[in-house]
Parts: structure tokens; C-alpha cells; sequence
């Protein structure tokens, strides 16, 4: 399914999330330019969550007021994305004080990517077939974007 313009820049963003997912995971491939070990891995995935994924939750929580009561799928995800969001953060906050940082950060890799997944395959392409052209145009304004 071809992404409504409004959620493009949402969904480009996950491919860098889905990069530092990989990453983080146990059994990664060496990506050119980041680094290999767990403590520069953690360094990184800190410096990310704060540049990027914080923005980044942020702009998709905007979303959900604007889906509200539309139907019981999209409300379920109401409540699932700021939850996921959250625990997602609390991982991040742990990474500097974990004893054990490689399992720490395979384990935030994989919530991280089955994060990211599900909104790319479920929750996006559910706005898209669920909203209204005047519902997505609010989402837009909501994100302060000019289709």
C-alpha cells in the first residue's frame, strides 16, 4: 500500500529507527559508519533517542486524538502506541546504568523493531483505510504539513 502523503515523513523516519533496531540486536551486521561494541552502540542509540525518537513519538501521538471513535482497531492503538512509546523510552533511559548491556540492547533492539513494524504494517496503513480526505487534512494541520 502506497503511504498518504501526510504519514511519508513519519514512515521515513522508521527506516533509521529500524537501522538502529538492527543494531542494537545481538546477532547485527557491522553497518558502515556506527559503531560495533556495546558501549559505542549505547552511546549511539542514547544520541538517537534524544535527537530523533523523542520528536519522533511525539508528532505520532499527535495523530491520536484525531482518530479517536473512528473504530475499535484504530482505539485500541490509542492505547497500545503511548504505551509502547513508553516502554521504549524506559529502555533508553536504562542504557547507561544496565549491568548487562549487550542482552539490553538486543532486547531494545527487538521491541524497537517490532515497534516500528507494527505501526509500518498495521497502525499506518489502518489510518489510511479507516480516515476520511477531511480527517487525514486535520492529521496534516495537527502535524503542521502541507500536502
Amino acid at each position: 500500500m502506497k503511504r498518504h502523503p501526510v504519514l511519508i515523513p513519519l514512515s521515513r523516519e522508521h527506516h533509521d529507527s529500524l537501522i538502529l533496531a538492527r543494531l542494537l540486536q545481538k546477532d547485527a551486521p557491522a553497518y558502515k559508519g556506527l559503531p560495533t561494541d556495546p558501549a559505542g552502540k549505547a552511546e549511539y542509540a542514547f544520541q538517537f533517542y534524544h535527537d530523533e525518537l523523542i520528536g519522533h513519538f511525539d508528532e505520532e501521538e499527535k495523530i491520536l486524538p484525531y482518530i479517536k471513535g473512528i473504530n475499535d482497531e484504530l482505539d485500541l492503538f490509542i492505547k497500545i502506541i503511548p504505551e509502547e512509546h513508553e516502554e521504549l523510552t524506559k529502555y533508553f533511559m536504562e542504557i547507561k546504568d544496565h549491568s548487562d548491556l549487550p542482552s539490553h540492547l538486543d532486547k531494545l533492539g527487538k521491541a524497537l523493531e517490532l515497534h516500528v513494524r507494527k505501526e509500518e504494517r498495521q497502525f499506518f496503513p489502518l489510518i489510511q483505510e479507516s480516515c476520511t480526505d477531511d480527517q487525514m487534512d486535520e492529521i496534516a494541520r495537527a502535524l503542521e504539513i502541507s500536502e
